[in-house]
């Protein structure tokens, strides 16, 4: 009978090694490489190079990345940062080659959710920022409770997905309604809201509007040089709506004088203490400068 043959014991070789993810384990947190992270899909927060990211560079560069961004595996290779994009620019910045990040199992709606909450509560978001990340939570919690219609209740909590997100950011239901309703803006309309020249409740009515309206809208302010009151938008939004509202209408009503502008004019204190006596007060300015008014008038309308 032939003699067996003793099995050669077998060399495991570890997970890292037959994959090549490179990575670096520390309690849990992972230093990847900079180039292996991937910026979340559709990201809406803006990255930039300005003196807050100045200050962050220098920062990791002193003491390194105190908080580990959160990542996941991305089907096409690498991973896909969820939370950690400014953290990544200032890495970059500060010449590192490595981030240390903790990886997460998360579907496409958990990682949403995470990515918006670990962003919705810096300071200084732009409008625009602030209201695609109430439309991509949105939709996420919409599509966990299997949700078709906007204001529907989730069943989890009770709770209508609008009032989730304005418990969690300070704002009310009906104040997230119109940030979400603002992404159907034109970049170039949204462009104003969030620089400041057109007002957002304005804003909240021209997204109402067809997107070859919203084209006439922008050339109707360019030719102008106005945007829109809470009125005039209101105006606008009932002609669209009546399939009525032309470019030659909307520069008709953007030309018009503002109630507001016909009641008020508006002095700085500084503007005008340099033209009165360091002793005189706010109401003795005013009443010299009604005088004066009316000299003038009598001397130029009368």
């Amino acid at each position: 009978m032939p003699s067996k043959k003793r099995a050669t014991p077998i060399s495991l070789q570890p997970l890292d090694a037959l994959f090549g993810t490179n990575e670096e384990t520390n309690n849990g947190i992972c230093e990847i490489e900079i180039g292996s992270l991937h910026p979340f899909p559709n990201h809406p927060f803006q990255v930039k190079d300005d003196k807050k990211m100045e200050e962050l560079s220098e920062s990791i560069t002193q003491y390194g990345v105190l908080v580990p961004g959160i990542v996941r595996l991305r089907e096409s290779g690498g991973y896909e940062l969820v939370a950690g994009h400014r953290r990544k620019r200032a890495c970059e910045l500060a010449g590192l080659e490595k981030m240390p990040v903790i990886i997460k199992d998360l579907t496409d709606d958990e990682a949403t959710v995470i990515m918006v909450d670990s962003n919705i509560q810096r300071e200084e978001l732009l409008i625009s920022e602030k209201a695609f990340a109430y439309k991509m939570k949105y939709d996420a919690i919409k599509r966990k409770a299997g949700r078709k219609k906007c204001g529907q209740v989730d069943f989890n909590n009770g709770k209508r997905s609008v009032d989730i997100i304005g418990e969690l950011c300070g704002d009310s239901a009906k104040q997230v309604q119109r940030y979400i309703k603002i992404t159907e803006l034109i970049p170039p309309l949204l462009e104003k809201v969030d620089d400041g020249t057109m007002g957002f409740t304005p804003a909240v009515q021209l997204a109402y509007l067809k997107k070859k309206e919203q084209q006439q809208m922008v050339d109707a302010i360019d030719f102008t040089q106005c945007t829109p009151s809470l009125s005039q938008a209101i105006r606008m939004k009932k002609l669209s709506e009546a399939g009525n509202l032309t470019l030659e209408e909307m520069e008709g009503i953007l030309g018009e004088v503002k109630q507001k502008e016909m009641d008020r004019v508006v002095f700085k204190n500084e503007q005008l203490y340099r033209f009165f006596p360091a002793s005189y007060t706010s109401e003795r300015m005013r009443r010299e400068i009604l005088e004066i008014l009316k000299i003038w008038r009598a001397s130029n309308w009368d």
